[in-house]
């Protein structure tokens, strides 16, 4: 392995002016130090992790906590999309990024991340409540949560209360006054925006809320929002337009809606949530609001590394990221 001490003797420098070079000093002159780099990359010069780990005192690893109840794990499409921003973000900036173990009983969350040394850690889907999670988030290890907001913490979230309104509005648009929501489980931070985005856009269109049209469910359970949109067809008016809570779930409206002899557009229309790839390889292409997987990824990963690496400018920040409409083609138009 090539060490400064070979690219020192090859330069004909001390030492100490290759590390000020490979560590872009000031005290050197610009033509110095692109020639100790030159060298250094002809070389095939990489610096010691063990000797950078004992300059800077950090391990340039993160941890990601990903423990959802589906236990979808990389499956759930939204989720590997955002990690892939963290891992890409992570990367650019010198860091690797390691999933926590949620199945060792020996130790917490916590303490799982101090044996491991993480600089950082990146929360991207579990149980919030979890008294684990909170040990995690109230210690020493800098954080970072996504889609759940802490008062101590960095938060990345994407906007799922203007999402939700312009999905609305936009079933509106289409002429359908009689809109239904299947939603996720009640307790979660998401569901509660999207819940509250839902009932307050109908109001503001002067739409009168039918508590029937509203369905509980579990996220990416197409079982589920299969049999609650059984419940929605049955009823004695049912709705012109369903919106379920992730477009995995618009599938189980699909196949409810094909078992009872009925066609999306024609006969009812539908939209999901989240913009996966799925949802634009069904027939009808699902309307959707498109989340900003990347941006909600990269945001996290930029946040936490300059937590780590300035810590006295460092202060908890509310990350909102925006989506976007996908029209679709399962949203057809409402003759009133």
């Amino acid at each position: 392995m090539v060490s400064m001490k070979d690219i020192a003797k090859r330069c004909n420098v001390s030492v100490a002016t290759v590390s000020k070079a490979l560590n872009d000093y000031k005290d050197i002159g610009e033509e110095t130090r692109l020639s100790i780099k030159g060298v250094a990359a002809d070389m095939g010069y990489y610096p010691n992790s063990a000797a950078r780990s004992l300059k800077t005192h950090r391990t340039y690893n993160i941890g990601v906590l990903l423990n959802d109840e589906a236990h979808s794990g990389l499956t759930h499409e939204y989720f590997s999309a955002v990690l892939e921003g963290v891992r890409v973000e992570a990367e650019s900036r010198g860091y690797d990024i390691t999933f926590i173990n949620t199945h060792n009983s020996k130790m917490t969350y916590y303490q799982h991340c101090k044996y491991r040394n993480f600089d950082g850690v990146i929360i991207a889907c579990t149980d919030f409540e979890d008294p684990e999670v909170l040990e995690l988030i109230e210690g020493i290890i800098p954080t970072v949560t996504i889609d759940y907001i802490f008062n101590n913490c960095t938060s990345v979230i994407s906007d799922n209360v203007k999402g939700m309104k312009e999905l609305v509005q936009y079933v509106y648009s289409m002429g359908h006054r009689r809109i239904a929501y299947i939603h996720g489980q009640r307790e979660k931070a998401v569901t509660r925006d999207r819940l509250a985005a839902y009932y307050n856009t109908l109001e503001e269109l002067h739409i009168e809320i039918n508590d029937e049209y509203v369905k509980p469910s579990s996220y990416l359970d197409s079982q589920q929002a299969e049999d609650a949109t059984y419940e929605l067809l049955d009823l004695k008016e049912p709705p012109t337009c369903i919106i379920y809570p992730d477009d995995l779930s618009v599938t189980g409206g699909n196949n409810a809606v094909k078992n009872r002899g009925l066609k999306v557009p024609e006969d009812i229309s539908m939209a999901g949530y989240d913009g996966t790839k799925l949802s634009q390889m069904l027939n009808p292409r699902t309307t959707t609001v498109k989340q900003d997987t990347d941006k909600i990824g990269k945001s996290a990963a930029r946040e936490l590394i300059d937590t780590i690496e300035k810590p006295k400018n460092a202060f908890a920040k509310r990350i909102i990221v925006e989506g976007r409409i996908i029209s679709g083609e399962s949203v057809g138009e409402n003759k009133i």
